[in-house]
């Protein structure tokens, strides 16, 4: 299993492999740790049946970077690069459209969808946490698909964080003398 994360002390992006057994995951630039819990992986052999850690097949209950139990299965693939894909057959397709060259502008456009097609059945998926955007690329685990309800829950928190944050700062800066 790979993880990838945002450390928590210095914001850099931490990617780690083999962390299946890892007590703490160790920031390279900072060398922070962030502790594992101990119940985040659990070790199952071929018919289902719990085993020693480091045997059989990890499935990943938890992020291991955050408290949160809550995981979804999305496609390990760039958003950004798939949007540029398609706006560039959407630009591509209207140019042609505007030279009133109909048959190249429908197959820019179905070029462009198939394109779509095959990415989407060729990437791997990857499980991410909602509260603190970890990936794990190879892991394991029964966790559902994006839900739009708890994103939102997990992102007004975050939201919330930041204002009880600024709050205290703001306060404390008021208080010294």
């Amino acid at each position: 299993m790979r993880i990838t994360y945002a450390c928590p002390s210095c914001d850099a992006t931490v990617s780690l492999a083999g962390v299946e057994t890892a007590a703490c995951l160790v920031c390279p630039r900072c060398g922070t740790s962030v502790n594992v819990p101990p119940d985040a992986v659990a070790w199952t052999n071929a018919a289902g049946g719990q085993v020693e850690p480091g045997e059989g097949v990890a499935a990943l209950r938890r992020c291991m970077v955050c408290p949160s139990t809550e995981l979804f299965l999305r496609k390990d693939f760039p958003q950004r690069l798939g949007v540029a894909i398609v706006v560039a057959g959407l630009a591509a397709s209207c140019v042609t459209w505007a030279w009133q060259m109909l048959l190249p502008t429908f197959a820019i456009l179905f070029g462009t969808a198939l394109v779509d097609v095959v990415l989407y059945l060729v990437m791997p998926e990857c499980l991410t946490c909602y509260r603190c955007a970890a990936r794990y690329r190879g892991a394991a685990g029964s966790h559902g698909v994006f839900d739009l309800e708890t994103h939102e829950r997990h992102r007004q928190q975050r939201i919330r964080l930041a204002e009880v944050a600024a709050r205290r700062v703001g306060s404390a800066a008021s208080t010294a003398p």
